[in-house]
């Protein structure tokens, strides 16, 4: 029996956990949870995770202790394994003030831009505003992250950890969200030194893949299978 057990589902935030365990090379096994029967609402589910919200993981090796929330679920798993955390004390700092800030903003925000566009305006509900608001933010927080990558391969000490874990399947995402990363280059090539990541790659199309998010695919038929689980908000 592996010692993680992933509960997942194919969203920026689901797929955090899967990159990490594919690029640390590290055996899971794992439960796709489909949002089309609400599986993360059932009983059993809650068990593990309160909110209701994917991802979870369960590690048996540590008495079944149970994970919940993806920015606190890659810290975990860093600190288990030894991988993608610095060990010196300033970048793991740093790391770890990237990551909330992918938590606490690129996520919030973009996933704000995503719903009243992809959601709410194909179920008949749109927002100018709101889209004005969540689409200006992220393009605000993509332009710090291009700041950022002036110098640097990743975002913090010239190697990937856990703040790159946790915020490429959001930035990534910027065609889902309608939000440009035109004139953004430094953005633009850590996008395209993680899209060279076979592991991360690899990683997207589990528990199955949602190319939709990143512009590829049946574009149009995604977007309105992912709008009508949300028609109980309307």
């Amino acid at each position: 029996m592996k010692d993680i057990h992933v509960y997942t589902a194919p969203t920026s935030n689901g797929w955090k956990p899967i990159i990490f365990l594919e690029e640390a090379n590290v055996e899971y096994d794992i439960t796709a949870i489909n949002f089309d029967k609400r599986e993360q609402k059932e009983k059993e589910y809650l068990k593990l995770n309160p909110n209701g919200r994917i991802p979870t993981i369960v590690d048996r090796s540590n008495n079944n202790f149970i994970v919940f929330e993806s920015g606190a679920i890659l810290w975990y798993l860093a600190e288990k394994y030894d991988k993608f955390l610095p060990q010196n004390s300033n970048d793991k700092s740093q790391t770890l003030q990237w990551l909330m800030f992918q938590m606490a903003n690129i996520g919030p925000m973009m996933g704000q831009a995503m719903y009243f566009q992809r959601i709410a305006a194909k179920l008949g509900e749109e927002n100018p505003f709101a889209i004005k608001r969540y689409v200006n933010e992220s393009r605000r927080l993509m332009e710090i992250l291009d700041k950022h990558l002036v110098d640097r391969e990743y975002l913090v000490a010239d190697e990937y950890t856990i703040a790159d874990i946790a915020t490429y399947p959001w930035a990534r995402a910027y065609y889902w969200a309608n939000v440009s990363i035109e004139k953004l280059h430094h953005l633009q090539a850590w996008l395209d030194r993680i899209d060279a990541r076979e592991a991360t790659q690899r990683a997207l199309e589990i528990p199955e893949p949602f190319w939709a998010f990143f512009g590829k695919g049946e574009i149009e038929e995604y977007e309105q299978i992912n709008a009508e689980r949300f028609k109980s908000d309307v």
